[in-house]
């Protein structure tokens, strides 16, 4: 595998919980790169340890036995995780994170990427991309596109990397929350077949056009998604911009809009459920299954 595998996906937290810095793999490909992270997380899970914060431990040392293709343990922690084969598959879908996502919190995450790795069999990889500072849901941060301008290089970087370990493999973003606001920074030109935008605030742009993006783009809402309350404006204030305007599932935006049933803002992939239906469907480019 080439060398784009081996890049920094991702930057550091603040420091608070002792962990070593992220590896630097010696080799390029996959197994060199898994291998490098896996241990770096397996000696934040003992640091952790010995600092007293067991419930950290405990999740560096199950992230010890993952498929990383990064792994900062330091401060709120950031982590890229691979299921599946990512070498051989056909098609891989990339889960970006909303608020108050980090390790302490991953566990939620982690489940939904296994919930759609599960439906999606063997035919699909998915990568967990946990590769910036996410906001606070309660903190000023969380609305305006600070945090995911700052994350949009190393979305990129990631979908670099993905298509250089991968070849020819179909790539959809699918972007919860304020993930959205990241994939929509990140999204003009980038090499991607689908970015669906779940229980999204906004994304900055007034229209899917304004992504600038050759990629379909889809949106969904759950029926009891608090963000359906969330007043869908964009304003100045104090020299910055609060807000990210359109209502993505709304006709102005002129997205592709997907039942996603009556699930709340963290349903979207939960097993059993329409919405996980339809974005298995996007991932493995059934679109015509879609269900309106």
């Amino acid at each position: 595998m080439a060398g784009a595998v081996v890049l920094p996906l991702a930057g550091a937290g603040p420091a608070r919980v002792p962990a070593p810095p992220p590896a630097v793999p010696a080799a390029a490909g996959l197994d060199a790169v898994y291998a490098a992270h896996r241990d770096n997380a397996r000696e934040a899970a003992r640091m952790a340890g010995a600092y007293g914060d067991r419930k950290r431990a405990a999740v560096d040392r199950a992230l010890g036995a993952g498929q990383l293709l990064y792994f900062d343990g330091r401060g709120d922690g950031q982590v890229t995780e691979v299921f599946g084969d990512l070498a051989r598959a056909g098609r891989v879908a990339v889960l970006v994170p909303g608020s108050d996502t980090g390790l302490d919190t991953y566990g939620r995450f982690r489940a939904a990427a296994l919930a759609l790795h599960e439906r999606l069999g063997g035919r699909a990889a998915v990568v967990a991309w946990l590769g910036y500072e996410t906001p606070g849901t309660f903190s000023t941060a969380v609305a305006t596109t600070g945090r995911a301008e700052e994350a949009a290089p190393r979305l990129r970087r990631l979908v670099d990397a993905v298509r250089e370990a991968t070849g020819r493999a179909r790539v959809s973003l699918l972007c919860h929350s304020y993930g959205s606001v990241v994939c929509a920074e990140a999204a003009p030109g980038l090499d991607v077949a689908d970015i669906a935008l779940l229980g999204s605030p906004g994304t900055g742009a007034g229209t899917a056009a304004g992504l600038r993006t050759r990629a379909r783009v889809w949106a969904a809402r759950g029926g009891q998604d608090w963000v359906g309350n969330v007043p869908h404006l964009s304003v100045g204030l104090l020299g910055t911009t609060v807000g990210f305007g359109t209502d993505p599932v709304s006709p102005a935006f002129g997205a592709r809009v997907f039942a996603a049933g009556d699930g709340g803002h963290g349903d979207y992939f939960a097993p059993g459920s329409v919405s996980l239906a339809n974005l298995t469907r996007i991932v493995l480019g059934d679109t015509r299954a879609v269900t309106p």
